[in-house]
C-alpha cells in the first residue's frame, strides 16, 4: 500500500492553466500567435516565454486579429490571437466579426480579470461573452483549470469543421495563474452532442441537381468562398469542363476556378463585370457553390436570377433559402458535393447557344478605363499582375482599389486573394498582408491599400519591420475616401461631406521612420521602372501610387437597382 502510494506521488506534479494552455496549443501544431500582453494575461505571457511558438506583437490589438485572418485565409489553420481584458478585449471585436462573416477559422483567447470579481465593474473588466456571442461560432469562460485541456481541443475543432469561424476563450487570470494537483491529463475526448455539421449531402438531393443540370439550357455556376475552404477548386473545375457550364465568382470566391479559363465569365455584383451579372440575370439555373446571396452580390432580390430554378449547396443549413428561394437545396461540404456530382453521368447540358452569347458579351464589354496623363489605378493593377505573373497573393483594404485589385488582377489559382468582404473593414489589409506573408514566406504579398484604409493601422509598419517581412506595399492615394465620395458624387449632389482628406503625411518618410524603403510615383513610366526595381526584392517596400482623384469603379449597380441594371457599361 504504501509503495502503491509513493508511486502516485511520483507521477502527481503541479501544473498551471497557464502551463495548460500553452501544452494545448502545443498539441494544436500552432505555428504562430498574434497577441499583446496585458495584466490579466501575464501568467500566460510567462509560459510563452519558454515556448517555441512564434510570437507577433501587433502595434494595436485590431491589428493582431487582422493579421490572423490573413495567416488563417492563406494556411487553411487556425489563427490564434490573445488579448488581455477590457479594452484589449474589446480592441478585437472588430476582427471578430470580420472572421465571423468571412468564415474564417480563429481561436481567440480574451484575459480576463479573477473570478471573485467578475460581475464588479472591476478594473478592466469587461463581459467579453455577451458582446462576442452574436459574432462567434461559439465562446467559453474558463471556470475550473481542469477544463482547459478540453475547452481548447473543442475550440480548435469548432473554429475548423463545419462553416469556419471564430471561437473566443476568455481566461480568468486566477485560473491562468492557479494550480492543478493531479497527474498529467490525457487527451481529452471529443463529445459534442449539439454540434453536428453535414458535411456529406444528401445523395437523392445531389442526384435532383444532376438531373436539372441535363436538362438546362442556361445553366450558370456562382462559386463562392465555400469552394476555397473546401479545398475543391480542382474539383469545380472538372465538373464545370465535363459538364461544360460556365462559372461566375463572388468576391470573396476569386481564384477558385482559373481566370483564364474559356468557361470563367468573371466576378458578379455591384461592381462584377458585365457578363457575369447578365449571366446571373437570365440563366435558367442556377448552381450556387459555397456563397452567401449577400445583397453586394444579388442586388434588389425581385431582379435577381428571376427565370432560374436555384440550387444551392452550402455546408451551413442556415444560408439555404435565406435571402434567395431555393428549388434544390444541397447541405454539405462543396468538395463532397462535387464528388458526387462527378459520379452522376448526366448528360452535358445543351446550351451552345448560351455560350456564344456569353462570348459576344464578354468580347463586347469588358471592363474599360479612359487613360490620360494621370496615373490610372487600373494601369497599376494591370502593371503588378504583368510583372508578377498573376502569381503574388494579393491582399487588399476596402474600398475603391479592393473593387480595382478584383477587377484587374485575374486570378490563376486558389489561395492568393485576401480582402474583408462580408463587413468591409477598412484598416483590415496592412495587418491581414502580414499574416499572410508569414503563413508563406516564400510568396511575393501585395499590401493593396487606400490612403484612408492605410492611416487606420500605419502603426503595423513595425512589425513589418520587425520580422523584415519583404511585403510591397501598394497605396492608391487619392486623397479622399474614394468610395464614399464615389457614391457622394452619384446619390449626394456631388456634396463632398468630410469624404476628401487634403492633409496626410508623407508616407515615403513614415515608412523610411520605420526602416522600409518608400518610393511616391506620379506617372506611369515611374510605375514601371521603379516596379521593375523592388517587386522581387526580399524586403519590403512602400509605393504611394498618386492615382487620378477623379476614377471611379465601373460597372456600378446603385442601391435598389437588379443585377442587369449597370451603369458604366461601355461597349
Amino acid at each position: 500500500m504504501e509503495a502503491a502510494l509513493k508511486e502516485t506521488k511520483a507521477v502527481t506534479k503541479e501544473i498551471s492553466g497557464a502551463d495548460l494552455l500553452v501544452r494545448a496549443l502545443e498539441k494544436e501544431n500552432v505555428e504562430v500567435i498574434f497577441g499583446y500582453p496585458g495584466g490579466a494575461v501575464l501568467p500566460i505571457y510567462d509560459k510563452l516565454y519558454d515556448s517555441k511558438i512564434l510570437h507577433v506583437l501587433p502595434r494595436h490589438e485590431q491589428g493582431g486579429i487582422h493579421a490572423a485572418e490573413g495567416y488563417a485565409r492563406i494556411s487553411g489553420k487556425p489563427g490564434v490571437v490573445i488579448a488581455t481584458s477590457g479594452p484589449g478585449a474589446t480592441n478585437i471585436i472588430t476582427g471578430i466579426a470580420d472572421a465571423m462573416m468571412d468564415s474564417l477559422p480563429l481561436v481567440i483567447f480574451t484575459g480576463q480579470v479573477a473570478t471573485g470579481v467578475i460581475g464588479t465593474d472591476a478594473f478592466q473588466e469587461a463581459d467579453i461573452l455577451g458582446i462576442t456571442t452574436p459574432i462567434t461560432k461559439y465562446n467559453y469562460q474558463v471556470r475550473e483549470i481542469k477544463d482547459i485541456p478540453r475547452i481548447i481541443k473543442e475550440a480548435f475543432y469548432i473554429a475548423t469543421s463545419g462553416r469556419p469561424g471564430p471561437v473566443v476563450i476568455d481566461f480568468p487570470k486566477d485560473l491562468a495563474a492557479g494550480f492543478l494537483q493531479e497527474p498529467e491529463l490525457a487527451d481529452p475526448e471529443m463529445r459534442l452532442p449539439g454540434y453536428q455539421p453535414t458535411t456529406e449531402p444528401n445523395y437523392l438531393q445531389v442526384r435532383k441537381l444532376s438531373e436539372a443540370v441535363s436538362k438546362a439550357k442556361k445553366p450558370v455556376i456562382l462559386a463562392g468562398a465555400g469552394i476555397l475552404h473546401a479545398k475543391a477548386s480542382a474539383l469545380l473545375k472538372e465538373y464545370a469542363e465535363k459538364q461544360n457550364i460556365p462559372v461566375v465568382h463572388t468576391l470573396l470566391g476569386l481564384g477558385g476556378f482559373p481566370a483564364g479559363h474559356e468557361l470563367f465569365l468573371g466576378m458578379a455584383g455591384m461592381h462584377g463585370c458585365y457578363t457575369a451579372n447578365m449571366a446571373l440575370y437570365h440563366c435558367d439555373l442556377l448552381i450556387n457553390i459555397g456563397a452567401r446571396f449577400d445583397d453586394r452580390l444579388t442586388g434588389n432580390l425581385q431582379h435577381f436570377a428571376p427565370k432560374a430554378t436555384v440550387a444551392h449547396i452550402d455546408i451551413d443549413p442556415a444560408e439555404i433559402g435565406k435571402n434567395v428561394a431555393t428549388q434544390i437545396p444541397v447541405v454539405g461540404d462543396a468538395r463532397e458535393a462535387l464528388k458526387q456530382l462527378q459520379k452522376l453521368d448526366g448528360k452535358p447540358p445543351q446550351q451552345q447557344e448560351w455560350l456564344e452569347t456569353l462570348g459576344a458579351w464578354k468580347n463586347d464589354y469588358p471592363f474599360y478605363y479612359e487613360e490620360n496623363d494621370v496615373l490610372k489605378p487600373q494601369k497599376v493593377m494591370e502593371l503588378l499582375y504583368e510583372k508578377t505573373a498573376g502569381e503574388a497573393i494579393v491582399v487588399t483594404d476596402v474600398g475603391q482599389h479592393q473593387m480595382w485589385a478584383a477587377q484587374y488582377y485575374p486570378f490563376k489559382t486558389a489561395d492568393r486573394w485576401v480582402t474583408s468582404g462580408g463587413l468591409g473593414t477598412m484598416g483590415f489589409g496592412l495587418p491581414a498582408s502580414i499574416g499572410a506573408q508569414l503563413a508563406d514566406p516564400e510568396a511575393t504579398v501585395i499590401a493593396v491599400l487606400g490612403d484612408g484604409g492605410f492611416q487606420m493601422s500605419t502603426q503595423e509598419l513595425a512589425v513589418i519591420a520587425e520580422f523584415q517581412l519583404p511585403i510591397k506595399i501598394a497605396i492608391f492615394n487619392n486623397k479622399a475616401l474614394g468610395m464614399v465620395r464615389q457614391w457622394q458624387e452619384f446619390f449626394y449632389q456631388e456634396r463632398y461631406s468630410h469624404s476628401k482628406n487634403p492633409v496626410q503625411p508623407s508616407f515615403v518618410k513614415l515608412a523610411d521612420a520605420y526602416g522600409i524603403k518608400g518610393y511616391e510615383i506620379h506617372s506611369e513610366a515611374e510605375a514601371h521602372t521603379i516596379l521593375n526595381e523592388v517587386l522581387h526584392d526580399n524586403e519590403p517596400v512602400l509605393l504611394d501610387f498618386r492615382i487620378d482623384g477623379a476614377e471611379n469603379v465601373y460597372p456600378m449597380i446603385a442601391p435598389g437597382k437588379g443585377i442587369h441594371e449597370m451603369v458604366g457599361v461601355r461597349k
